[in-house]
């Protein structure tokens, strides 16, 4: 087809076309780029199989129930860095005999398994998630410790995950490891610091040294099974607690620890008797304008995420305030029968009226012990005269001490723009969600990639000016379309994802589940919303 045929055909397509087929290319690139991570290990995975060994997903698999959903977490994880991508870790949460359970696996195929800078980042935040949702976390271990190359910028934040096995067991999260393999050096104190220990027979390896250091540092000659072999940590130094035959034992054994663990949910179960959403949930990739700078309604968005009617539940969204600050919607609702107050964007641009808005609705969910939903298109708060003369900053301030000092649990979602404040203001990553995912049309920056650029030409023309030199218009456009190009590719999903700062970059048509998920996972402990907050500034 020529280009111009190409034009011919977009001219013809419904605007819900043209969005569709423009989400559908950019989740083509995402599962394109999640592959990436799916066959990092490349020709070691064919050589791992040989040697009878299971891939960490296939371990997952196995582990987890049967017909069950698993929730991967920060699966781009160190794209764009020098690393795999993936950061040779699996990580999620799945459920093990009926318990939802936070699984980390090393990827033996990507060097061995040995964790980067950027695996540990993605490790911490998995503990973080465990911790503040209070699930048990098991460990597939088969890792060949620090990569040594990096080991400057791993060994002394690495103390940390020690740290976070340690005091799991002591909020009485239970920590499980199952050893398939190499867990040396540091990476020994993983099984040495958990509560229950499997390892596989002929395969684990776990010891603070190898007989080449040991030869070394001592002099002594020794052996793997001898240093660290499973049968003599499960039968002389007591390190291990259960011995696998093989790696399908080994997984059998962990269920089975799963199984004994008397694991209860503390919090409210959910409504038992929830409907689908009204609207279909397909339709989600017909919403997003592929300018992000046009606006559009969320209510639609909402209404292809929460509970339907069908149930006799009432309305599906119940919108608070509804005539006051209409640049941003919140209201409740339901997910899988969980209930949420959601905040949404329904116009790029937040003014005094909707900070106040909202500070007021998060209060209200505080009151009523109800977890938040942040549903992100902004391009941050309002700035002129007339808006500053009116207080924007004092109400924007309200609206974000609001978020910092709201004790409920907050997810959120960036569905398309998250500039400036806005990001602060509806709960991005410095704030702490439980959890956070982002679609593939996202975009986040201190501002827009053409006003940031359009900044820097206004303050260099006004230097030169100071000067008493001639601005070069010419000159600057080349800097200026450099720095447009430059942010735009730093907002995008992929780079914020491969820094961590987002725990996925998901589908929109999976965004149901996937909050479904996370809100289980939040039901683990009572809700208990704020006493009080900070000083507004009235």
């Amino acid at each position: 087809m020529t280009t111009t045929e190409t034009e011919a055909v977009a001219e013809e397509q419904t605007p819900e076309q043209l969005r569709r087929t423009a989400m559908e290319e950019k989740l083509a690139s995402l599962h394109a780029e999640q592959a990436k991570a799916v066959e990092a290990g490349g020709k070691y995975i064919a050589r791992h199989k040989e040697r009878g060994k299971l891939t960490a997903r296939e371990r997952i698999e196995l582990l987890v129930d049967e017909g069950s959903a698993f929730l991967e977490l920060m699966p781009l994880a160190g794209w764009g860095s020098d690393f795999a991508v993936g950061a040779s870790l699996v990580t999620g949460i799945g459920v093990v005999e009926g318990v939802e359970c936070m699984i980390i696996a090393n990827d033996p195929t990507v060097k061995g398994g040995a964790l980067n800078p950027w695996s540990l980042k993605k490790s911490f935040r998995a503990a973080e998630i465990a911790e503040k949702n209070f699930l048990p976390s098991i460990n597939l271990t088969e890792s060949g410790g620090a990569d040594l190359p990096t080991q400057k910028e791993i060994f002394i934040p690495g103390g940390r995950g020690f740290r976070d096995l340690t005091r799991s067991s002591a909020r009485k999260q239970p920590t499980i490891s199952v050893v398939f393999g190499n867990s040396t050096a540091g990476g020994a104190y993983v099984p040495g610091m958990s509560d229950y220990v499997i390892m596989v027979k002929e395969q684990a390896k776990v010891f603070l040294a190898g007989p080449p250091l040991v030869k070394m540092a001592t002099g002594e000659e020794s052996d793997d099974e001898t240093l660290g072999g499973a049968e003599m940590h499960s039968r002389i130094s007591g390190s291990s607690d259960f011995l696998a035959v093989d790696e399908y034992d080994a997984i059998r054994l962990a269920r089975r620890t799963v199984a004994r663990l008397n694991w209860r949910k503390a919090g409210t179960p959910p409504t038992v008797d929830y409907a689908e959403p009204d609207l279909d949930p397909e339709d989600l990739l017909d919403l997003i304008p592929t300018d992000l700078k046009e606006p559009f309604d969320p209510r639609e968005a909402i209404l292809r995420i929460v509970d339907g009617t069908s149930a006799g539940n009432g309305q599906p969204f119940d919108e608070f305030k509804p005539l006051y600050g209409s640049a941003l919607c919140v209201g409740w609702a339901q997910i899988h029968g969980h209930p949420v107050g959601i905040l949404a964007n329904a116009r790029g641009v937040l003014m005094s009226e909707e900070a106040q808005k909202a500070a007021q609705f998060i209060q209200l969910a505080n009151q009523k012990d109800t977890p938040l939903l942040f549903l992100h298109n902004t391009t941050g708060y309002m700035v002129g005269a007339e808006y500053e003369q009116g207080g924007i900053i004092k109400h924007g301030a309200m609206m974000i001490n609001a978020v910092s000092n709201s004790k409920v649990p907050h997810l959120t979602v960036i569905m398309g723009a998250s500039y400036g404040a806005g990001n602060y203001g509806m709960n991005g990553r410095a704030y702490d969600p439980r959890f956070l995912f982002t679609w593939p049309s996202a975009k986040s920056s201190v501002m827009g990639p053409a006003q940031l650029a359009g900044v820097l030409e206004i303050v260099a023309r006004e230097s030169a000016e100071k000067k008493g030199q001639p601005f070069d218009a010419e000159g600057f456009a080349g800097i200026k379309e450099m720095v447009e190009q430059q942010i735009e590719e730093q907002s995008l999903p992929y780079v914020l994802s491969g820094m961590v700062y987002d725990d996925g970059v998901i589908d929109p048509r999976d965004t149901r589940t996937v909050l479904g998920i996370c809100l289980s996972v939040i039901d683990n402990q009572p809700i208990e919303g704020a006493m009080n907050f900070g000083v507004f500034r009235m």
